[in-house]
């Protein structure tokens, strides 16, 4: 495991937020298809907001991730 287990908890997050997303995509199109049209337009504009979001998260994780840096192993004194 790595010491700083941040980069992994982010990609994995992400991936997450970006499997709900689809998963309520294809929820709104079956509930549109059966005719209940204001279901899913809330459905659609719920996902716009991730929809919305997803270029500022992607830059904000990718600046985080940058940050993590291993521990420097220090050099053993003499």
């Amino acid at each position: 495991m790595p010491d700083d287990p941040t980069p992994a908890l982010l990609y994995r997050m992400n991936q997450n937020i970006m499997a709900l997303g689809s998963a309520l995509e294809e929820i709104g199109i079956w509930i549109g298809q059966r005719g209940s049209t204001n279901t899913s337009d809330r459905v659609s504009k719920h996902l716009q907001v991730l929809e919305s979001n997803t270029d500022a998260i992607a830059g904000l994780m990718a600046d985080l991730i940058a940050r993590c840096k291993p521990d420097e192993e220090e050099e053993p004194e003499d």
